[in-house]
């Protein structure tokens, strides 16, 4: 699939869910726009949008923990993507590896 086909919503933001490319294990799930999309091709780091901040964003570029990305994914229905990554440090901000560590009953 070419990326002129990713299907943004009306924000022009897309899903993109975090994996770690050795474990599987999924670590975070954020959101990329155009821009984030091609900078995140063009120089193999995760970046994306920060709804919060309304500001590009560079995964680890003040912690360190950066992902590079070793695979870019589309899903079927276009509107989300999949970045395999090996992590260099956790993923969440509160330190845990995962954003995932709580148990939902």
């Amino acid at each position: 699939m070419d990326a002129t086909e990713i299907k943004f919503d009306d924000r022009g933001l897309v899903t993109a869910v975090v994996q770690d490319a050795a474990s599987g294990e999924v670590l975070m799930v954020a959101w990329m726009n155009q821009e984030a999309l091609e900078r995140t091709r063009a120089t193999g780091q995760a970046h994306f949008w920060s709804r919060s901040r309304g500001t590009l964003w560079h995964k680890g570029a003040t912690s360190g923990n950066v992902m590079p990305v070793r695979e870019l994914w589309v899903d079927c229905d276009g509107d989300t993507l999949l970045l395999r990554v090996e992590p260099a440090g956790p993923a969440c901000h509160t330190g845990a590896r995962s954003c995932f560590f709580r148990r939902l009953l």
